[in-house]
């Protein structure tokens, strides 16, 4: 199968509720995210003009858009890390979710937000989030 990747930073800091360690306090990392899409039809032995299974231009203001500026410097809690720490309510750059922001669940929410609106002839293949240099979640669409 023939894909493209583009690769994304962004800086966002989270807690873990109810984890017996480090994360469960705020901190931030550096995150690195790998957006990988195909053409929804393999085929040929060539691509037709243009030549691109997805324009890297495009898909870097798709993903600007629709990750990148919601993630970018903000502060992702919890609703049940807001309930124990009700003064964190009141930070400016704050999103609230149902579910605790792991690099699994931060994957995920990518994962549901590009679908949405990636193209009908593009398909998500895979995506990476590197939270530190060696450590990363990973989803894979099933063959």
């Amino acid at each position: 199968m023939l894909s493209v990747t583009k690769i994304f930073r962004f800086e966002t800091a989270h807690a873990i509720h109810g984890y017996n360690g480090h994360c469960k306090n705020i901190h931030g990392h550096s995150y690195v995210l790998h957006v990988t899409v195909s053409h929804a039809e393999e085929g040929g032995s060539y691509l037709p003009s243009p030549g691109f299974i997805y324009d890297f231009k495009e898909l870097k203001q798709l993903v600007n858009k629709a990750v990148i500026s919601r993630f970018d410097h903000q502060l992702i809690l919890s609703e049940a890390y807001i309930r124990d720490h009700d003064t964190t309510m009141h930070f400016e750059n704050l999103t609230v979710w149902k579910m605790e922001p792991t690099a699994e669940n931060i994957l995920l929410y990518i994962h549901d937000e590009l679908g949405k609106e990636l193209p009908k002839n593009i398909v998500l293949y895979r995506l990476k989030l590197y939270e530190t240099n060696d450590s990363y979640a990973e989803w894979q669409k099933n063959a």
